[in-house]
């Protein structure tokens, strides 16, 4: 493949005469940067030859970046940043923290809203709103502008009444939570399928008798672990279920799926302050959020394998689903073993308060029957 202005042309759709410097751009990130570095005076004096010279800050500029990339000192931010001085192309992530998402994974509403504002950029360009040279040479104030009217283009209605930032947004939301009811459906349907192959555990009567009165003693206390378990389980009406068994498996799901936040702290900003720190009870949310659904899955049915007497520690827990046959697991990584590790730390104190583990971490009678139960339910009930 060589790097051409046919390449270009191909590249981007356009004719020759019609080339902006985002197409240019793109098409030398396409090829490697060695390859670009060598064909970068024909394109130019190609460019020149059709009426199309572009600018020398520009193809300073191209040189310059294309020669750190080669070396190996330019980082994916200093390309991205670089793509963005040619004037046209969208920011990748804004000061409002709005991210585009990758070209390969938009949606087709992301995909016309990305177009429409490449040509808005242009037509700013072509009116001189937007000083392209300047931005290639590094220019605060005019960096500062060219967000500026981003900013306000994904904030500002089309004529059709569509907010760009709001509809991209919910296109994203509805893939995520598309794809986040599909992979559950899967645990949910392996999780069956490995417990139809196993005995089932005998009911523990007196101990989830116990366990329940504890449980409604914790939940109306404020602070941890009673605060948590009720987000949880979506228990901060302060109605809870009458029935102990109908108590202590909302709960006991609550952790593997909570359902709402904090009481009272509804503002999600507090988990992208960089400079703040998680409350205690936050970081433990979080980390129950973070644990993804083959993690679960291999942990309980490793546990509802071995039953009452198995460690159930944070550490061997990491170990069962680093060793599990029902998930697909990369090659034992120890950062990996301790990041599970670390999630499961927030876990187990929970477990021991409703009686799945003991003061020792070791699954109890109460958490053989009712574990993988629990777990069932929280990935049935919507």
């Amino acid at each position: 493949m060589s790097l051409d202005l046919d390449f270009a042309v191909n590249h981007s759709g356009r004719p020759a005469t019609a080339l902006t410097r985002r197409d240019v751009a793109r098409a030398l990130l396409a090829v490697p940067s060695g390859q670009a570095l060598v064909s970068l005076p024909d394109l130019r004096r190609e460019l020149l030859a059709a009426g199309n010279p572009l600018s020398v800050t520009f193809w300073e500029s191209a040189k310059s970046i294309l020669a750190r990339i080669e070396s190996g000192v330019a980082t994916v931010g200093d390309v991205q940043r670089w793509l963005e001085s040619s004037g046209t192309e969208p920011i990748l992530l804004t000061r409002s923290y709005f991210v585009w998402p990758d070209e390969s994974e938009r949606g087709p509403v992301a995909t016309e809203m990305y177009e429409r504002m490449v040509e808005f950029l242009e037509q700013r360009v072509a009116a001189g709103e937007i000083d392209a040279d300047a931005l290639a040479a590094g220019d605060t104030d005019a960096r500062h502008a060219y967000e500026e009217l981003q900013e306000r283009w994904l904030s500002t209605p089309l004529p059709d009444g569509r907010v760009p930032s709001v509809v991209v947004s919910d296109e994203q939301d509805q893939e995520l939570f598309a794809a986040w009811d599909e992979e559950e459906a899967f645990a949910l349907s392996e999780l069956r399928r490995v417990l139809e192959g196993l005995p089932e555990p005998p009911f523990p009567a007196a101990d989830l008798r116990s366990a329940a009165g504890r449980l409604r003693v914790t939940l109306t206390q404020t602070g941890y672990p009673g605060n948590v378990l009720r987000a949880c389980a979506g228990l901060d009406d302060g109605i809870l279920p009458e029935r102990d068994e109908d108590l202590w498996l909302a709960v006991a799901a609550g952790i593997s799926a909570p359902i709402s936040d904090l009481p009272d702290e509804e503002d999600a900003a507090r988990f992208f302050d960089m400079e703040g720190e998680l409350s205690h009870e936050d970081s433990i949310l979080a980390s129950l959020c973070a644990i993804h659904h083959a993690d679960w899955l291999a942990a309980v049915t490793a546990l509802a394998r071995y039953g009452p007497g198995v460690l159930a520690s944070p550490e061997r827990i990491a170990r069962f689903i680093a060793d599990s046959e029902d998930i697909d697991v990369e090659p034992d990584e120890p950062e990996d073993l301790e990041a599970t590790e670390m999630l499961f730390t927030a876990v187990t104190p929970l477990w021991a308060h409703l009686g799945i583990v003991d003061k020792a971490e070791v699954l109890t009678p109460l958490g053989w029957w009712g574990l993988p139960k629990a777990l069932e339910r929280a990935w049935s009930v919507d």
